[in-house]
């Protein structure tokens, strides 16, 4: 069985709003809407899990029923983190399914995942045990400790930047995060990042520019446009 792991547990701090981000209406839908759809009518993707936020349970489940995403079977509380977060949905997919199934984890708030980011990271998964979205850089980078000067380019060819879905078997992700809780690894800022303090290799799939993270009121902007140029 293939599950989508979405979490919606942020409460969208730096877009300074007090709706959380994942919930914003954009185009008659909440974006946590639009996310959900996209794994709904996957053919390949069976059941989804979302961890969010205490108070918005209920509101996840009705949005459920009301725009027909009858592939969400789990609606989960969330932690502080993100890494608190994909653990707290792990544990109850570890009551509910077999530890060989696969898990794409995906930010609820990365709408615009396509049907082929969905396929390629299965298909990557299926060939090397793990799959993580990414792109490749195509702007100069530099590094800086100030964050206003530098001297330090870095070649930009050897440089990729993750997105999601991240996809593991069950067995893999749960071992990551119990050694993560052994190791006192605590906020990886992503499931690929956890995986690679562990000392894992990562395999790439096909990301997008369009699969962006709503992050900023200029990310809305962009995702509002995108939704019109689709339209």
């Amino acid at each position: 069985m293939t599950i989508a792991l979405l979490t919606a547990a942020g409460i969208g701090s730096r877009m300074h709003l007090d709706l959380p981000k994942q919930f914003l209406h954009i185009d008659g839908r909440p974006v946590i809407v639009h996310t959900m759809e996209a794994f709904q009518k996957h053919p390949q993707v069976d059941a989804i899990i979302v961890v969010t936020l205490p108070a918005w349970i209920d509101t996840v489940k009705a949005y459920a029923g009301e725009f027909s995403i009858t592939k969400l079977k789990w609606v989960v509380t969330g932690g502080k983190t993100g890494q608190e977060s994909i653990y707290m949905g792990l544990m109850k997919l570890k009551e509910e399914c077999n530890p060989s199934d696969t898990i794409m984890v995906h930010d609820g708030n990365r709408p615009f995942v396509s049907a082929e980011i969905i396929s390629d990271s299965l298909a990557t998964y299926k060939e090397h045990g793990c799959a993580v979205a990414a792109m490749p850089c195509i702007e100069a980078i530099f590094r800086s400790k100030n964050g206003f000067e530098s001297s330090d380019s870095i070649p930009r060819e050897e440089l990729f930047r993750t997105q999601t879905p991240h996809t593991y078997s069950l067995e893999k992700l749960l071992w990551a995060h119990e050694q993560a809780k052994q190791r006192n690894i605590e906020n990886t800022a992503a499931t690929c990042v956890l995986m690679n303090v562990l000392g894992e290799k990562i395999y790439f799939s096909k990301g997008s520019d369009k699969n962006l993270k709503l992050t900023t009121q200029d990310d809305l902007d962009i995702y509002r446009a995108l939704l019109t140029t689709r339209g």
